[in-house]
């Protein structure tokens, strides 16, 4: 992976990240039959310094824009939402990474372009013992633990007094076993497969307190004074994720306007589906919720980015609001893949034509339980309307 380390610009960075749309384009069917990202994408992300953007520079890392992440990540998905997914999920990792412990930190980035997945559901115990914990349990949707040195495990301090302590630990992928129980119908080639810890033992440097974390408070001695690493990882998660639906409807509005000059519209006269004006109708809705969505993301990011220059602290009707445009943002997407997608005819249908995979990896991502439009918003109503949030994911 030496030529992630070539360039010095995030221009440059997109540069080289838009230049891989063709390959991760062509390896998105095998991708799917295989239901993991291809060997060649991972090692091209990788290449790009796509993983690099959160790693902190004292190892070689970018500390990249976050403007510049969304751009990057939307690029990634808009040829293939389970690549765009993986190498989110491997971000979003190497900057929680980055709150750990320095000494925790000195070991996973040995190297600046490590590979590092992550998982948030809590279906682990860990045991205190003398000088750390010893974790067992499963941790299911992993994304890219196939390809990764190091995974983020996230399980419950199960010390028996009081309510258990949410924690995630740091384990190298060698302590891990992988169920290859990963067959879904959206996202399919994301390799989001389960993690099991058997009796792993976990050093207490490699563990990091979710409690505490969420009041913005973590170990890191080198990065706790950084505005980089002081944005709230709730609110990165809103904006890191709206980069995966964002990028898929944008690839999802480039195919339709490709497939329109190629088709009719059978059982009418017209041979070019472009000349028909439901057509005109149906393209103009579509792009104009992407183009709605777009501005709420530059409204999350340049609240998120103004924030990290001034340390001003967020209020609750903010953090609230941060969800609801992360889930708001899924929507429209959706909607706007969704009409496409039946736009498209049934041909579409047919495994080879990117449309009817887009749509399907929309409606996953629409599903997923940090993403989903309706709890979200159902979260920043009781906000608005003078209740408590009833969630300190926030």
């Amino acid at each position: 992976m030496a030529g992630s380390s070539a360039f010095h610009t995030e221009t440059e960075l997109l540069d080289r990240v838009r230049a891989l749309h063709p390959l991760i384009r062509s390896h998105t069917a095998r991708a799917e039959r295989q239901r993991r990202v291809t060997p060649e994408v991972v090692e091209a992300l990788g290449d790009s310094g796509i993983l690099r953007m959160n790693v902190p520079r004292h190892y070689g890392g970018y500390q990249t824009s976050l403007r510049t992440q969304i751009d990057a990540l939307s690029k990634v998905s808009a040829a293939c939402g389970s690549a765009g997914y993986l190498a989110l999920s491997q971000v979003a990792a190497a900057f929680i990474a980055a709150l750990f412990p320095d000494e925790a930190q000195d070991e996973i980035f040995a190297g600046p372009d490590v590979r590092i997945s992550s998982t948030l559901v809590p279906d682990s115990k860990a045991v205190p013992v003398d000088g750390g914990y010893t974790v067992d349990g499963k941790a299911p949707f992993a994304t890219g633990c196939q390809d990764a040195d190091w995974h983020l495990l996230t399980a419950l301090d199960d010390t028996g007094e009081g309510p258990p302590e949410l924690l995630w630990l740091a384990i190298p992928m060698t302590d891990l076993r992988i169920l290859d129980d990963w067959d879904f119908s959206g996202l399919t080639g994301s390799g989001s497969n389960t993690v099991v810890a058997r009796n792993v033992r976990v050093p207490a440097h490699r563990v990091l307190r979710v409690g505490p974390l969420l009041e913005g408070e973590f170990p890191s001695r080198r990065n706790s004074s950084d505005p980089f690493y002081r944005i709230p990882l709730i609110l990165l998660f809103c904006a890191w994720t709206t980069a995966s639906v964002i990028g898929l409807a944008r690839g999802a509005l480039a195919e339709f306007g490709e497939r329109i000059h190629r088709r009719g519209i059978t059982y009418t006269f017209y041979q070019h589906q472009h000349e028909a004006a439901v057509t005109h109708l149906q393209f103009a809705e579509a792009e104009m919720k992407v183009s709605a969505a777009e501005l709420i993301v530059a409204d999350l990011v340049g609240l998120l980015e103004s924030r990290a220059a001034t340390e001003e602290p967020y209020t609750t009707v903010e953090r609230a609001r941060a969800r609801a445009q992360c889930g708001y943002v899924a929507r429209l997407c959706k909607e706007a893949g969704d009409l496409v997608g039946s736009a498209s005819g049934a041909s579409s249908l047919q495994r080879e034509v990117p449309v009817q995979r887009m749509v399907r990896d929309l409606n996953a991502l629409n599903l997923h339980s940090f993403i989903n439009p309706a709890t979200n918003l159902e979260l920043y109503g009781r906000v608005l309307s003078g209740l408590e949030p009833d969630t300190p994911f926030l």
